[in-house]
């Protein structure tokens, strides 16, 4: 395949020129009057982010594009398809709340939101994949695959196993129904390392397919139920954060034993080695002097 070429732009702007603007003459250079929109469906495919995450396009980006769109007669909405995981987008209706509060509404954008895979994430159209090694068919939104022209907005985010998710992942994995994500993230499942497990049951609570289990003190996760979603992975060592408390007029912490479940991250984070399990240990003459600035453990 013949490497796209790339534009780019920064964000500097000089008197009489927005950033807004900016984006519009990005898009230009890049071929966007070549494109007949008149009378086409245009999906604009775009990530609205979780409910109090910040890090997503804001809508004055969208509503550039979409007027772009409406400008040449297209009609165009914004979209995205349901969750694998827990969270505020995993069904339709949590999903356009979660849009909404995030400021993509039809009064900032200027379009409609279209939840892509349906009220449960099982809208969806098996689509072949020419060509494909290890996928032969995905399972695409329909309202994406409905679409006559799909335009990536993408942000570029920290990934846990690539490095960096962009325009690949956005399209790849953000057009997958709910059954779609589920086929791409079951070729790699978690296990657990039993000698290391503390049995604190952070995966169990955080898994939204009942797949990790305790018992005897250990966490084990159940294959058949695991859709390898990975959120047990990025909740591993985090069961006792609420255990930790701080007294702002001691200025110390504290570590409430009745919630913790030696989950052993606050011990590993404390840069003096002051904690051990369920308590905080007090450097000695300092218990009833007047508390440092800075943590002194």
């Amino acid at each position: 395949m013949k490497p796209s070429k790339v534009y780019f732009t920064d964000f500097r702007c000089h008197p009489g020129l927005n950033q807004q603007q900016k984006l519009e003459k990005l898009i230009l250079a890049a071929g966007f009057d070549k494109i007949d929109f008149d009378g086409k469906f245009v999906a604009i495919k775009i990530h609205f982010g979780e409910l109090g995450n910040l890090a997503f396009l804001r809508p004055n980006y969208a509503k550039t594009v979409v007027d772009m769109v409406k400008a040449r007669g297209g009609k165009p909405f914004l979209t995205d398809c349901n969750t694998l995981y827990v969270g505020s987008r995993k069904n339709a209706l949590d999903h356009l709340d979660t849009a909404y509060l995030n400021g993509f509404s039809p009064l900032s954008t200027g379009c409609h939101v279209l939840i892509a895979d349906g009220l449960k994430g099982l809208d969806e159209e098996e689509v072949p994949v020419e060509g494909g090694e290890y996928v032969k068919k995905a399972k695409i939104g329909r309202a994406i695959m409905d679409a006559d022209i799909v335009i990536s907005l993408t942000h570029f985010k920290g990934h846990e196993q690539v490095g960096f998710g962009g325009a690949l992942k956005n399209l790849g994995m953000g057009c997958g129904s709910r059954a779609g994500k589920m086929e791409m993230h079951s070729a790699g499942k978690p296990y657990v390392e039993q000698d290391l497990c503390i049995g604190c049951g952070a995966c169990a609570r955080i898994c939204a397919h009942d797949a990790p289990h305790i018992t005897d003190g250990k966490s084990s996760i159940d294959h058949s139920k695991c859709v390898g979603c990975g959120r047990c992975v990025i909740s591993c060592y985090d069961g006792a954060h609420q255990a930790m408390k701080w007294d702002s007029g001691k200025r110390r912490p504290s570590c409430d034993k009745e919630k913790c479940v030696g989950c052993r991250l606050c011990a590993m984070v404390c840069p003096v080695g002051a904690i051990a399990k369920g308590e905080v240990k007090y450097k000695k003459g300092r218990e009833e002097t007047k508390p440092a600035r800075e943590i002194v453990l």
